[in-house]
């Protein structure tokens, strides 16, 4: 049996071959492997450098300084970083409202159910109909004691755009913090952290054909923002995260980072072609349709509600394709996505919704294949 098609790119993308020679490069000892932290002999400054040379390189595509950039293991711990890290300064100042959106990823939702446990208050925003938040009502929830908000740039679910710089721009009026989750939109959308306005940025390497376990947090020095650490142990990281730092995981994700911004205009092109095959297939099945808008969507990710099928039944039955229901943070839960039912879903067409993702690998010819086995099940399982 030949492998399934893999179109699900949302939950993690497979390294890049160019990547993955990079990092070769800094794991024996006829490379650079050293501890970065080993400034008494060359091999740790060959380390130090080969670290601080990906910080530049991070750095650059953000449009930020070297000095922003603090690396963690992924995402989800700059989520809990950047969210857990303004506890204290909270408190100090008697600023212990934050806000989020109902649509967030879990390593936000679940940082703010933490920090409710900690005296916290927190305004949840329910996102339109298209899953976007706008920064309307980002304003409307600030109060005096507001600390920051948090509204991911990109849902991993839907693929629908929030307008950071608005909500960006919305809290700095008001004195309060912003932080966005682009998990899901670095290396997808074009990101200036001045341009944007937000004082902290999370991003991930296993999102754009890097490894997993290595990610990095951009925090503003502007204004001297600084974060109370979560991992101590030597006050790495300007102090705020501390630990022996990857060297290949890190020169992976810069060597990552450097690929997708090189061809971010031709990929996505060719990604919209892809998508709006998918979806011509898709306009010819009964009782199908999309829920993510491709004119507020990146064309990466499309969330497709099929009626009349429950979306665990036809997942299992799509033995060709590699998909899922939602996030792969919620692979486990049977309950249906906290997204969908946030943007107004039913019940059961929540439940009856999976989510395509599309990527460098993608191809004509498995979008067609995929389309018709996707078919030929929906046939099956409906009769």
């Amino acid at each position: 049996m030949s492998s399934p098609i893999f179109l699900d790119y949302a939950a993690s993308t497979p390294t890049d071959p160019e990547v993955v020679k990079v990092m070769g490069g800094h794991l024996a000892m006829d490379g650079v492997f050293a501890n970065p932290a080993s400034r008494g002999h060359v091999y740790g400054w060959q380390a130090e450098e080969a670290v601080e040379t990906a910080r530049v390189e991070i750095a650059n595509t953000l449009n930020a300084d070297p000095r922003e950039i603090i690396w963690t293991s992924g995402a989800t711990e700059s989520d809990n970083l950047a969210i857990k890290g303004l506890l204290e300064r909270g408190k100090r100042l008697g600023r212990t409202h934050l806000i989020t959106s109902t649509i967030e990823h879990k390593a936000i939702l679940d940082t703010f159910a933490w920090m409710e446990k900690q005296g916290f208050t927190v305004s949840y925003l329910a996102p339109d109909d298209q899953g976007v938040v706008s920064a309307q009502a980002v304003a409307d929830a600030i109060c005096p004691n507001t600390l920051v908000a948090s509204i991911m740039q990109v849902n991993n679910e839907l693929g629908s755009i929030s307008d950071i710089g608005a909500i960006a721009r919305v809290c700095r009026e008001r004195g309060v913090l912003s932080h966005t989750d682009a998990a899901q939109s670095y290396g997808k959308l074009p990101i200036d952290v001045e341009a944007l306005g937000v004082d902290l940025l999370s991003l991930s390497g296993h999102k754009i054909y890097g490894p997993k376990g290595v990610g990095a947090l951009y925090v503003r020095r502007a204004d001297g923002l600084s974060l109370e650490a979560q991992i101590h142990g030597g006050g790495h990281e300007m102090g705020m995260r501390s630990g022996t730092l990857p060297t290949h995981q890190i020169v992976g994700l810069s060597a990552a980072a450097r690929l997708m911004h090189s061809h971010m205009a031709e990929e996505t092109t060719r990604i919209q072609g892809l998508r709006h095959r998918f979806a011509s297939h898709l306009a010819q099945m009964p009782d199908v349709s999309l829920t993510s808008n491709d004119e507020v969507c990146i064309p990466q990710i499309v969330n497709v509600a099929f009626g009349g099928v429950d979306g665990e039944t036809l997942l299992l039955a799509l033995s060709e394709l590699a998909i899922s229901t939602g996030s792969a943070c919620n692979s486990t839960s049977v309950e249906p996505s906290h997204v969908l039912t946030g943007i107004g879903l039913s019940t059961s067409m929540a439940q009856g919704s999976l989510r395509f993702s599309f990527g460098r690998y993608t191809t004509v010819a498995e979008i067609d294949q995929a389309a018709l086995h996707l078919s030929q099940v929906l046939g099956r399982l409906r009769q």
